[in-house]
């Protein structure tokens, strides 16, 4: 999980890189077999956290970008 912390923190690629990234390795991965779960209120908004914590790492400006404006 550290090596996808660096990479969505890297200025290295695009955002619409990293998106796609998400999308087809890292999201498959954390709902594997989720459709033999019978997931309570409290895992679904545990999954809803995940997914818009990995976006804001994704899409929020890093510091530096703001102080530069």
């Amino acid at each position: 999980m550290i090596r996808f912390r660096i990479f969505f923190l890297s200025n290295l690629l695009p955002k619409n890189i990293k998106i796609k990234v998400y999308i087809t390795a890292i999201f498959p991965v954390v709902v594997n077999g989720c459709e033999t779960w019978s997931l309570t209120l409290r895992e679904e908004l545990r999954l809803i956290v995940f997914e818009n914590r990995v976006l804001r790492k994704i899409c929020m400006p890093k510091k530096e970008q703001v102080t530069e404006e």
